[in-house]
């Protein structure tokens, strides 16, 4: 993003092409292979911070302008949602392991014995689907094999705007 510095600056570039470039050079690197992650909500506050740090940069909006996040937000017109983007690949890379059979499906939900840890639970992957969809994941694994109703469950999901409570955040 910081390399970039001379086209986001660039008056002559329409804003509509600064997005297509941070799509294509930023946020494709930013969330490769995201479908294996296991998000936990400081992540999320993390990825949230860069997609408003990468639209007030494409807007030309110092953190000195005192402008809150949802202004920031309204400014602009086209659909820039990394979470969303990211929650709706896990979601379909979801759809596609618990389809298939293999070590695969095993690792990435989760399922392989092992022994148990000290201290607190470590967020897995049906945690998330869980937190996403509202759904069990004994539910999740049923409505998988109906492919239009997981597409359907999975665009809903990534819909959401805000994935974590912002309250006593300084800028909202």
């Amino acid at each position: 993003m910081a390399r970039l510095k001379t086209i986001w600056r660039d008056r002559n570039i329409t804003f509509g092409a600064k997005v297509k470039l941070q799509r294509a050079l930023v946020i494709s690197i930013m969330v490769y292979a995201c479908e294996a992650w296991t998000l936990n909500t400081d992540q999320q506050r993390r990825i949230q911070a860069v997609e408003m740090r990468c639209l007030r940069r494409l807007l030309g909006i110092s953190y000195k302008d005192r402008i809150t996040k949802n202004e920031v937000r309204g400014r602009v017109t086209q659909k820039v949602r990394v979470y969303g983007d990211l929650r709706l690949k896990r979601g379909n890379s979801d759809g596609h392991v618990t389809r298939s059979e293999g070590s695969t499906k095993t690792i990435l939900q989760g399922t392989v014995q092992k022994k148990k840890r000290r201290g607190r639970q470590k967020k897995s992957w049906a945690d998330n689907i869980l937190e996403w969809t509202g759904k069990s994941f004994a539910v999740t694994q049923t409505i998988v094999h109906n492919c239009t109703r997981w597409s359907q469950l999975v665009d809903r999901s990534s819909i959401m705007q805000r994935p974590y409570d912002p309250s006593g955040l300084r800028d909202q």
